[in-house]
């Protein structure tokens, strides 16, 4: 092994943090790593530096390009068991395989990534170490939380936190670290005692620019930013349902009707519509739908550069 595969590249943004990572590995089998994310902002400056490291990261989450709703713009351009180390703990090409191929999905509420939620392999240590995480997050006092949690078949487990005392959600670099360093301990002692495999790998980050948002209850938190709707919409009963997407803003939610009310948002992407260097037009200014919570397939965080 190279010297190069002792290290890991931990990358900090001088603009605002909206999405990194901090990995934190057990205590063997060094490999390298490196963390990066667009930043909501215009490209700034990286400082990297290095840090000893053991397991490597995956690839950063592709963003989804969402597209806008066409017939509002389509206007006249003026308008607990102990582990043999050697064995059931092997790591698989395979699951590495599909591991990436799932990062590639589109992310839906509950999937343990992007969409946020839990989501468990299925092994012997998951809900032990998913208790261990639980314990961790209390222990900040209310200030952090688990946005998503998931195990993996090679021994790996992948956490998103949020920072629950502020508006965005968004995590400090400390805040990754802290978290990261004090599960890490956590899993040290769990892998002494015997109740979980050795060398499981560990990655802490940030829910992500475009998170997911969470119906019902991050409607109100996230009311005032633009969102990437995709949501289904049926004439009656007996017709088929079909699928729309752009990005909305919400005008109005209610818990009793389980509805909410959508505008065309002021962004780019929706002015472009409406012809090069224009506002929105009367049409799409005007223009709202009230689509039903259970109709609503993927609601997310739009960044609009």
């Amino acid at each position: 092994m190279n010297s190069l595969s002792s290290y890991y590249h931990q990358t900090i943004l001088l603009a605002p943090p909206h999405s990194y990572s901090y990995y934190s590995p057990s205590q063997s089998n060094p490999q390298f790593i490196t963390f990066s994310k667009t930043p909501f902002c215009n490209p700034t400056p990286l400082i990297t530096t290095r840090v000893p490291a053991k397991k490597k990261n995956r690839s950063p989450e592709p963003l989804l390009t969402p597209s806008i709703v066409e017939e509002v713009s389509e206007v006249d351009e003026f308008d607990d068991e102990e582990f043999d180390d050697d064995e059931g703990f092997d790591d698989d090409d395979d699951d590495f395989e599909d591991d990436y191929l799932d990062e590639d999905a589109e992310p839906r509420f509950g999937d343990g990534g992007g969409g946020g939620g839990i989501c468990l392999a299925g092994t012997v240590w998951d809900k032990e170490v998913l208790t261990i995480a639980e314990e961790v997050s209390l222990s900040f006092d209310g200030e952090l939380g688990i946005y998503a949690f998931k195990t993996l078949q090679n021994s790996a487990i992948r956490v998103r936190i949020e920072r629950l005392s502020n508006k965005s959600g968004s995590p400090t670099m400390e805040d990754i670290e802290a978290f990261s360093n004090a599960y890490r301990e956590r899993l040290n002692q769990a892998e002494a005692a015997g109740s979980i495999p050795v060398d499981i790998s560990l990655e802490v980050s940030s829910p992500g620019l475009e998170r997911v948002v969470r119906v019902p209850q991050d409607l109100g938190r996230f009311k005032d930013r633009p969102m990437y709707v995709k949501y289904t919409t049926r004439e009656d009963d007996a017709s088929p349902s079909c699928e729309h997407d752009g990005v909305l803003r919400l005008e109005s939610f209610d818990l009793e009707t389980k509805c909410c009310t959508w505008g065309m948002a002021d962004v780019k992407v929706n002015r472009e519509k409406a012809g090069k260097g224009r506002p929105l037009n009367k049409k799409q200014r005007e223009w709202r739908i009230t689509t039903p919570f259970d109709s609503l397939l993927l609601v997310r965080i739009y960044a609009d550069f």
